[in-house]
């Protein structure tokens, strides 16, 4: 969707006919920073902040942290400027996927048609459990009252007709917050709102459209469609067009897989060398092609990120010939989308690595490729594989044995000898993200 930080506050509540509404969406609020602040009370009504590190980003931020304008993905530095009293903690993803599964166990207990977004985000359709539970607004109260009675965590729902509705509500109620919007009154929550909302809308259209006078989502229903057409393109006129008129035909999608699995990280030192770009690459592609086997997916498509000194990003992505969930396939690919780039600025800060287009293994035909058949490639031992120069070109490894190593005697058991005494790295100034 659009900028939630463009939707203002409403007065939360179900007064309002809920008939219909059968579409809630549950918004963990600053989930991050509130996983921590509970199991560190002493941190409540302070402002917290999920990241670290001088040069690193802010993950998450507490509604006290935001009251000085502090938000994610904001360079540390800058959030400690606005907030001198910042306490900054390191990533628990650990944490936060345990909390994430307690509170979608909240949810399916409700009703079976969950649809996770992330970790601390899902769609509920709730129709037929209204039997059962009653209706929509107080099956949203109870969601509420659940998370916050058995998980000591705060949730926003939205409950609307439509996923598209209801997600703008659960924006528009945080923090700890419930809105109901009826069926009759969609349009009328819907007009006021800024264009920017939409899903569709991002910084390129958003000028597009602000150069046809549109402004609010109530400008867009009221532009003439072929006028759309031509400013913004055919297919995307239609969809804002639909949005801007309250209509969104999406169902809940029980058991649909994550969007995207990534692991970026912002470094102490900018690399500069292709070694030690690829050595974090490599790092990168380990990490998430061990999440990707962990969540029992296949990646066909594989992406990088890469910050430059003066914030420069560019991103590339390459679909794959087949599904994988190969570290060394992933980091193949994100080192050959690396050296495409060539590079004219090679001072280097952050460097991400991303699995999508993500599927549940077995669920997609395989087609083995000669490059796959890869006899000569010394497997790895304890911390000794694959060497500094074989991580510029190779590194593939029986997974298997090195996710059952890991699991039995700890994550620093194994790896590869490439990444011992990797320069500029920042391990507590990262981001790992599951979408």
């Amino acid at each position: 969707m659009g900028r939630s930080a463009d939707v203002p506050r409403a007065a939360d509540g179900f007064a309002g006919n809920d008939a219909g509404c059968h579409i809630l969406h549950v918004d963990m609020d600053a989930f991050f920073a509130s996983v921590e602040i509970r199991r560190r009370p002493e941190l409540r009504n302070r402002p917290v902040v999920v990241g670290g590190g001088t040069r690193g980003v802010v993950a998450a931020a507490s509604y006290e942290a935001r009251k000085y304008g502090v938000r994610s993905a904001m360079a540390m530095t800058q959030a400690l400027r606005l907030c001198p009293r910042l306490t900054v903690l390191p990533p628990d993803r650990a944490a936060y996927t345990a909390a994430s599964a307690a509170v979608m166990t909240v949810l399916r207990e409700i009703t079976p048609l969950v649809e996770p977004l992330s970790l601390d985000e899902a769609f509920l359709d709730v129709a037929g459990a209204e039997r059962l539970h009653g209706r929509p607004g107080r099956i949203a109260e109870r969601i509420r009252e659940r998370i916050a009675a058995d998980l000591g965590l705060t949730c926003s729902v939205g409950v609307a007709a439509t996923k598209f509705v209801a997600k703008l509500a659960s924006a528009r109620c945080k923090p700890d917050g419930l809105l109901v919007v009826p069926v009759a009154s969609t349009l009328e929550f819907l007009h006021p709102l800024p264009v920017t909302v939409l899903w569709g809308v991002g910084a390129r259209t958003g000028e597009q459209l602000h150069r046809l006078g549109v402004r609010t989502v109530a400008d867009l229903a009221a532009t003439p469609l072929p006028a759309l057409r031509r400013a913004i393109g055919a297919a995307v006129a239609d969809h804002l067009h639909e949005l801007a008129h309250g209509r969104d035909p999406r169902t809940v999608q029980v058991g649909e897989v994550e969007k995207s699995i990534s692991s970026d990280h912002t470094l102490d030192t900018d690399l500069t060398a292709e070694a030690d770009v690829g050595r974090e690459l490599l790092r990168l592609a380990d990490d998430v092609g061990r999440r990707v086997r962990e969540r029992g997916f296949v990646a066909r498509t594989v992406g990088i990120k890469i910050r430059f000194a003066d914030f420069h990003t560019v991103t590339r992505v390459r679909t794959l010939p087949g599904p994988t969930d190969s570290s060394g396939a992933i980091f193949q690919t994100a080192l050959q989308l690396y050296r495409s780039l060539q590079l004219d600025r090679p001072r280097i800060r952050l460097v991400g690595v991303k699995a999508e287009n993500l599927h549940l293994a077995g669920s997609m035909p395989e087609q083995l490729s000669f490059d796959d058949l890869q006899p000569d490639d010394p497997a790895p031992t304890a911390r000794s594989a694959p060497t500094a120069r074989s991580a510029q070109q190779s590194p593939v490894a029986p997974d298997a044995v090195l996710d059952a190593a890991r699991a039995r005697f700890g994550g620093g058991a194994i790896g590869y000898a490439a990444l011992l005494g990797a320069p500029g790295r920042n391990d507590g100034g990262g981001r790992a993200a599951a979408r």
